[in-house]
Order: structure tokens, then C-alpha cells, then sequence
């Protein structure tokens, strides 16, 4: 089993940043992907951000200039710092992990969800 549990969220101001983070734990052989998903109010869940072992990045246009998407494979932990935030940003902020596991199974986990507001 692989656990995830992020950290960070909060209310902000526009034009404000915050850093979420990530810290896998369990049973990791490698961690493939990690990547930040978010969920506002009536809207469908959507990719923010995701990055690879190798490091290969991916944004959505909405985030790309503003968003900075990084990882530490040594500690298991992603990081999403967010910068220039806008109203539109604030949503509930979930962090996934796709790898494998020691046992060489596969492994798709998903962070119990952030909070994240913008607004004055």
C-alpha cells in the first residue's frame, strides 16, 4: 500500500502563492508520475500539473507561467508552489502518485484532498 498526505493549502489573496507538498509512504519501488489534480464547486476534476521520474513536466494552459511543479525522488515528495493566484484557482487540490511497488505491483494513490481559496 502506498499512502499519500499532502499539506499546505489555505486562504490566500489574489495575486498570492502557496506551496502544496506531497509525502508518499509505504511500499514504493518507484514512483512514475506524480502528479496534482484539482475540483472545483460543480466543475469536473482536472489535471494541473504532473511530473515525471525523469522530470518531464506537463500543465494545463491555465496554470502554465504561474504554477511550478517539482519533485524529490529521494523523498518520495511532490511540490506544487503556486504563484500569481487567482480566484479561479480556488478548488479542493488533490495530489496523485502513479509507480510501483516492491512487489513489483502497480500502484495509482490518491491524497485525501487540500483546500485551496483565493480571495480578498
Amino acid at each position: 500500500q502506498v499512502q499519500l498526505v499532502e499539506s499546505g493549502g489555505g486562504l490566500v489573496q489574489p495575486g498570492g502563492s502557496l506551496q502544496l507538498s506531497c509525502a508518499a509512504s509505504g511500499s514504493i519501488f518507484r514512483i512514475n508520475i506524480m502528479g496534482w489534480y484539482r475540483q472545483a464547486p460543480g466543475k469536473q476534476r482536472e489535471l494541473v500539473a504532473s511530473v515525471t521520474d525523469g522530470g518531464s513536466t506537463n500543465y494545463a494552459d491555465s496554470v502554465k507561467g504561474r504554477f511550478t511543479i517539482s519533485r524529490d525522488n529521494a523523498k518520495n515528495t511532490g511540490y506544487l508552489q503556486m504563484n500569481s493566484l487567482k480566484p479561479d484557482d480556488t478548488a479542493v487540490y488533490f495530489c496523485n502518485a502513479k509507480g510501483i511497488t516492491r512487489t513489483m505491483t502497480l500502484f495509482d494513490s490518491w491524497a485525501q484532498g487540500t483546500q485551496v481559496t483565493v480571495s480578498s
